[in-house]
C-alpha cells in the first residue's frame, strides 16, 4: 500500500510540475504586458522600468520560472513586499497577495462544495440504489425521468428560473449570498441553501444513471447470485453485498467531482453571485489579472490531483487488486 501512494504521489507531483511550467508559458503568452498592468493606469516610463524590474521581467524566462518554482516552496520577494511559501505572485487589481485573495475567498467556494456534495450524494445515490433496487416499476422510471431532465438542464438556467420562482415569486427562499458561518449560521444556511440545491439537483441526476447502472451490473456479479443461491434475504443481498460493489466506483466521481467544485464552480457562484474562487476567476478574466489566475489555476490543479491520490486510496483500500497496477 505505501509503494502504491508512493507511485501516485509522485506522478501527480510530476503533472503539477508540467501544469505549473504550462501556466508559466501562458502567462507570458498572453498579448498584455505584465508590468504595464503591475504599473498601474498612470505609468511613466521610469515606473514602468521599475515594474520590470520588481517583477523580474528583466531576467531571462528560465531564470524568472526557477525563480517563481522557488517561490512556491519557499518564497520571494515581489518589489518591496515578501511573499511568503506557497508565494503565489502579486494580484494587480486587489493589491494584495494572491494567497491571501484565495484565502479570502476559499471559504465561501467551500461551504457551496460541501453542501451540494452532501446534498446530491445522498440523493444521487439513494435515487439510483432505489431505481435499481425497483427496476421496470414507476420508481424506477420517475427517478431515471428525473436524472434524464437534471442532465439536460444547465446551471445558469435552472438558476435563474429557481431564484425567479422561489425567492422573488414565491418567497420560499431567501435570495442567495454568502454569510460566514462564524458570523450568523442562520444567513449562511440561508443564502447557500439556494445554490446548494440547483448544484444537486445538476449532478443528482450523474449519480442516480451511475449507481442505477452499476448495482444493477453487480447484483448480476458471481458472487451476488451465490448469496442468494445461500438462501440470503434479497435485502441483505442487496445493501450488504450489491452496495458495497458499488461504493468503490461511486466514491471514485465524487471525489473528483468534489475537487472540481473546491477548485471553483465558476458558472454556480457567478450565476448566485457567491464570492468564491469561480467567480474570483472570471473577474481576473476580464481585469487581466493573471497572477489571480495562475493562482486559481494552480489550486484547481492541486485540488484534483490530490483528489485523485485520495480516491485512489480509497479504491486500493476496497479492492486490493488495484494496488498491483
Amino acid at each position: 500500500m505505501v509503494n502504491f501512494l508512493i507511485r501516485r504521489i509522485t506522478g501527480a507531483a510530476a503533472i503539477l510540475l508540467v501544469i505549473i511550467a504550462a501556466t508559466f508559458v501562458l502567462f507570458y503568452a498572453v498579448p498584455r504586458d505584465p508590468a504595464r498592468l503591475f504599473c498601474g493606469k498612470i505609468c511613466t516610463p521610469e515606473m514602468l522600468t521599475h515594474a520590470r524590474s520588481s517583477l523580474g521581467l528583466d531576467q531571462p524566462l528560465a531564470t524568472q520560472f526557477w525563480r517563481y518554482l522557488v517561490g512556491l516552496v519557499a518564497g520571494r520577494d515581489i518589489g518591496d513586499v515578501h511573499c511568503a511559501a506557497p508565494c503565489l505572485g502579486y494580484s494587480y487589481t486587489d493589491n494584495r497577495l494572491v494567497l491571501d485573495v484565495l484565502a479570502d475567498r476559499f471559504p465561501a467556494t467551500l461551504s457551496l462544495a460541501i453542501g451540494a456534495a452532501a446534498l446530491f450524494l445522498i440523493a444521487g445515490v439513494g435515487s439510483g440504489m432505489v431505481a435499481a433496487r425497483f427496476r421496470g416499476t414507476w420508481l424506477d422510471k420517475t427517478a431515471t425521468g428525473i436524472a434524464l431532465v437534471g442532465s439536460s438542464l444547465q446551471i445558469y438556467f435552472i438558476g435563474i428560473v429557481a431564484m425567479y420562482v422561489l425567492v422573488d415569486q414565491w418567497q420560499l427562499l431567501s435570495r442567495p449570498g454568502y454569510t460566514s458561518p462564524l458570523q450568523d449560521p442562520g444567513q449562511w444556511f440561508a443564502g447557500m441553501l439556494l445554490p446548494w440545491i440547483v448544484l444537486a439537483f445538476i449532478y443528482t441526476s450523474t449519480y442516480t444513471r451511475f449507481t442505477r447502472s452499476t448495482m444493477m451490473e453487480t447484483l448480476g456479479e458471481d458472487f451476488v447470485r451465490t448469496a442468494r443461491a445461500k438462501g440470503l434475504p434479497g435485502r441483505t443481498v442487496f445493501f450488504k453485498y450489491a452496495a458495497r460493489g458499488t461504493a468503490a466506483p461511486v466514491a471514485t466521481i465524487f471525489g473528483l467531482d468534489l475537487a472540481v467544485l473546491l477548485g471553483g464552480a465558476v458558472i454556480t457562484e457567478t450565476t448566485f453571485n457567491i464570492p468564491g474562487i469561480g467567480q474570483l476567476a472570471v473577474r481576473s478574466v476580464t481585469s487581466a489579472d493573471l497572477p489571480i489566475l495562475m493562482g486559481v489555476t494552480l489550486v484547481a490543479a492541486t485540488a484534483i490531483l490530490v483528489a485523485n491520490i485520495v480516491v485512489d486510496a480509497c479504491y486500493a483500500a476496497l479492492d486490493p487488486r488495484v494496488r498491483t497496477r
